[in-house]
Formats: C-alpha cells, structure tokens, sequence
C-alpha cells in the first residue's frame, strides 16, 4: 500500500523531509570528498566544534560507554576527521579535537545547508519556507527540546 505523501501527518512530513535533506546534504558532500563521512558523524562533531574534549567526557555527552566512546574516535580518527592526545591536565586522559578533516566537512556541510536552503527559498518561495521553518521552531520549543540544541546535546531518538 502506498502512502500518500500529502497525507503524512507532521511528525512524518518533518521526519522525511529531514532524511531526504539529509540524504542530499551527504551526496553533496560526497561529491566534495567527504564520501565516507556519515549523518551519525555529526552527533559526535557537535560536542568538538568547541575544542578539544576527553573521551570520558565525550562519552558521558553522547551517553555512551567510553568504550564506545573509544571505538567511534578510534573510526573518526582513522578517517582522519579527529585526533586523539594526552590532556595536558592528565597525562593518563587522552583528549579528542577535530582535525582539519574535521573542520574542512563541516565547514562544506554548513555551506552545503545554506545552499539548500536558498534553492528551496527560490523553488518554494521565501515565505513558506520561513514560514515552515518557523512552524519546526515553534514545534521544538513547545516540546521542550530547545535546549538539547544550543547545549550541542542533540541526540537521535532512542
């Protein structure tokens, strides 16, 4: 049975339109170099954009185990998109930054977002799609997930 896209509630609507954004963000990215780069990248990107954290306290932010914790870097590392070090304030701690990798694809996802945005404002018109995106906004702030974004604590759901 097919589903009838104009019939997707907003849950729905928003949820697809956000992997279907997602979906082109990464072929855009892809086409820049940065095919091995994931959407799950950017969950442990926003917690290194600040600086230079310890895996103890990028697991305790992901609400991982550090060894997951450990297993994820040890991937992004050998992608060459974080490094690991010692902490400077202990020596037995090993703190994780972004690379320049790191930074060059966020950077182009952020470039990447910004021109969506600006052919859908073109496509769709500048108001509807203010408008949407304010509707989205709203819709975050009445349930309460307002501040897992500007903490940089933004989770997938569970």
């Amino acid at each position: 049975m097919e589903l009838d896209p104009a019939a997707a509630d907003l849950s729905l609507a928003s949820l697809f339109t956000g992997w279907a954004l997602a979906d082109e963000l990464q072929r855009r990215l892809a086409a820049d170099g940065f095919a091995d780069s994931r959407f799950a990248d950017g969950v442990v990107f926003q917690h290194l954009v600040a600086g230079p954290v310890t895996i103890t306290t990028l697991a305790e932010s992901l609400g991982v185990t550090q060894q997951a914790a450990s297993k994820t870097v040890a991937d992004l590392q050998a992608r060459r998109y974080v490094t690991r070090r010692t902490d400077p304030a202990d020596a037995r701690a090993k703190q994780v930054a972004l690379a320049d990798r790191g930074q060059a694809v966020i950077a182009a996802a952020r470039k990447h977002r910004a021109a969506l945005d600006a052919e859908l404002r073109k496509a769709l018109g500048n108001d509807r799609v203010e408008s949407s995106r304010q509707l989205l906004v709203d819709a975050l702030t009445h349930l309460n997930a307002t501040p897992a974004l500007r903490t940089r604590t933004v989770r997938p759901p569970r």
